[in-house]
């Protein structure tokens, strides 16, 4: 820091710090990160973050782009299949067993939007009278119902109640 209205000291050089450009040959691809000690496959986690924060969720699989493939299951507690930073979660120490779930299908592009051409805005846009809502496709409604079908079957009646309860602090309540 100087004082005020010192002037900036700038000194050019010609020629002498060039820095080279260095092409890159091959860019290497990011490793996912690791994961959590506590969050295993079965564990239920805790949400911080996004529209589902409070609610407790089943842990799946790690995906490649190192999100958390997690599960409500959606007809517990209205959780869909969804992808989640675990910086976002909390890991509790409850378990759910998950024998016969297959979520090899489920990868980062299941999750990627389709995308729709853009049409030139004129006056007929603006008063169009519906626009059209893209909601879960039919195809992905059967595929939740089937993933989530053996996690249900694995779930006690304490167990569902705990999935559909809410987590909250409030003061002077330590997690």
């Amino acid at each position: 820091m100087g004082k005020a209205g010192q002037a900036r000291q700038v000194f050019k050089t010609f020629g002498k710090n060039k820095k080279s450009i260095k092409v890159k040959t091959e860019e290497k691809k990011k490793a996912a990160p690791k994961l959590k000690k506590d969050i295993t496959p079965g564990s239920v986690l805790i949400l911080l973050a996004g529209r589902f924060r409070g609610k407790r969720v089943v842990f799946l699989k790690q995906l490649e782009s190192g999100l958390l493939l997690v599960t409500g299951p959606y007809a517990v507690n209205g959780v869909p299949l969804r992808r989640v930073n675990q910086r976002f979660c909390i890991a509790t120490s409850t378990k759910v067993d998950l024998k016969g779930a297959n979520y090899d299908s489920v990868a980062d592009a299941y999750f990627a939007r389709t995308t729709s051409k853009k049409t030139k805005k004129d006056e007929s846009g603006f008063f169009a009278a519906e626009a059209e809502k893209t909601g879960a496709s039919e195809e992905k409604k059967a595929g939740q119902k089937k993933m989530d079908e053996p996690v249900v079957k694995g779930l006690s009646a304490d167990h569902k109640a705990y999935l559909k309860a809410r987590f909250s602090l409030s003061a002077k309540m330590y997690p």
